[in-house]
């Protein structure tokens, strides 16, 4: 079963708590503390692989848990960090955001068109920091500890998109998984009815020294754009295409159809559903050259041809341009024009893939760069009136802080209020309105907001 587009829910390990104790050995009086920290949760990694061909794995199972990180223990015993979760996923999988409540999706996580290609979807928790990290030279024997922070959870949307050079498209039955049967090892279904193909179908071509992949997309039918159809489900796999083989059926088909008017339908729906499509380096194949009497549509095809071209020239007939459309004429059949056809299309890959090559070089590459935004989303705060002297803040380093404190501990709400005021809360608090007295909430947890300063000596030298 063939599955191109699946929702899943990640969630990743909750960190571990850190520990509060304090060495109790003999001959060793005052031991100082010794509290370690607790174990960092699993993250869950989608890795593209060569080897995986659809979403079939998602299909069924669309919730996902990575371990959590152990406690940690008293002689500076560290809790073991959770093992992460590797979701494999086809080359050519774009991640998403996805909204289970509106059913709507967001932002691109990730793009992943190279094999070994990863991405975080979910990060575990960070384990919490043990009573050692919170000695200062005024505070010798902290009795506190950070309490491990919930990881991630989060729903995203996985799309598949073909990675192939070149796609043959066309009607039904233009002869397109013939012709793929014909160029590779490709083994489709074929018939002589409309949609045999129901799943795109890949296969290697090897043409003298050129070796690339095509893949043959299902027919496609005037409104295909807007979900007539096959089409609509299967054009994105022409997106990453390099160049577009548009196959015609010189016969017209058991419908008698117009060859022409076929092509130009084709050529519509390709730039209503992306017009960049439009643009695309193309080929085009007039199929079933073997049929008797399809002189006459071949004829008129090349001079359709010739007028796009011309058309893309913008009126110079003479004008060479590397885009323009060319025509070959085939048998599937009989193998009439495949070799040729082959050939050409091996070096034009080899051109768009030596240009691209060249267009990278010198530019600079960021590995996960949604982490980054991620991180820097994470950092900021929001502080709300709710009403006369109610507060809330809203902010992920803010709740993850609150979370990780032990609010049964003095000295770990103290630390807590401390952070906030290096992260310059009271004074955003204060720009919103707050007084002392207000009510101040975050999370489930609600305190009363004092304006007054701390003193610095009380946590200097702390590890914040």
């Amino acid at each position: 079963m063939f599955t191109d587009k699946v929702r899943i829910f990640l969630k990743a390990g909750d960190g571990g708590a850190g520990c509060m104790s304090f060495r109790r050995e003999a001959h060793v009086p005052k031991g100082g503390p010794d509290g370690g920290d607790g174990g960092k949760g699993g993250d869950i990694v989608l890795e593209a692989d060569s080897r995986v061909s659809s979403l079939i794995d998602y299909r069924f199972k669309h919730h996902f848990k990575a371990t959590r990180g152990t406690h940690g223990k008293g002689s500076k015993m560290n809790g073991a960090n959770g093992e992460d979760l590797v979701l494999k996923v086809p080359v050519g999988t774009i991640v998403r955001e996805y909204n289970d409540e509106t059913k709507e999706t967001g932002e691109v996580i990730a793009d992943l068109t190279h094999d070994g290609e990863r991405i975080i979807a979910a990060r575990g928790g960070i384990g919490g920091r043990g009573n050692t990290h919170f000695v200062t030279s005024t505070r010798r024997a902290p009795a506190f500890a950070e309490l491990g922070v919930p990881a991630e959870e989060c729903w995203v949307e996985l799309e598949m998109k073909l990675m192939a050079d070149a796609a043959l498209v066309g009607v039904p039955s233009a002869g397109k998984s013939s012709l793929i049967a014909r160029m590779s090892a490709a083994k489709p279904k074929i018939a002589d009815y409309p949609f045999t193909t129901l799943v795109p179908n890949l296969g290697v071509v090897k043409a003298d020294e050129y070796n690339y992949v095509v893949a043959d997309v299902p027919g496609l039918i005037e409104g295909a754009h807007e979900g007539k159809g096959l089409g609509h489900e299967f054009l994105r796999h022409v997106e990453r295409c390099a160049i577009i083989l548009h196959v015609i059926d010189l016969t017209g088909g058991y419908e008698g159809r117009d060859p022409v008017e076929d092509y130009r339908i084709i050529n519509n729906e390709l730039k209503a559903y992306l017009p960049e499509l439009a643009e695309r380096p193309c080929i085009v194949v007039g199929n079933k050259v073997d049929a008797p009497g399809v002189e006459d549509a071949a004829r008129r095809l090349e001079e359709e041809v010739r007028r796009d071209s011309i058309e893309r020239a913008g009126g110079n007939e003479y004008a060479e341009s590397p885009l323009n459309p060319k025509v070959f004429f085939t048998s599937a059949v009989t193998g009439k024009g495949v070799d040729a056809l082959m050939k050409a299309t091996g070096a034009r890959v080899a051109e768009l893939r030596e240009a691209q090559r060249k267009a990278m070089e010198g530019q600079e590459h960021f590995d996960q760069i949604w982490q980054h935004r991620r991180d820097a989303k994470d950092k900021k705060f929001k502080v709300t009136k709710l009403s006369e002297g109610v507060f809330r803040v809203t902010g992920k380093q803010i709740e993850r802080m609150v979370i990780q404190t032990d609010w049964e501990n003095d000295e770990a709400v103290t630390f807590l209020q401390h952070r906030f005021k290096r992260l310059k809360l009271d004074e955003a608090l204060e720009a919103a309105g707050a007084c002392d007295g207000d009510e101040i909430r975050i999370l489930e947890c609600a305190f009363e907001f004092e304006s007054a300063r701390m003193r610095e000596d009380d946590f200097e030298g702390m590890d914040i």
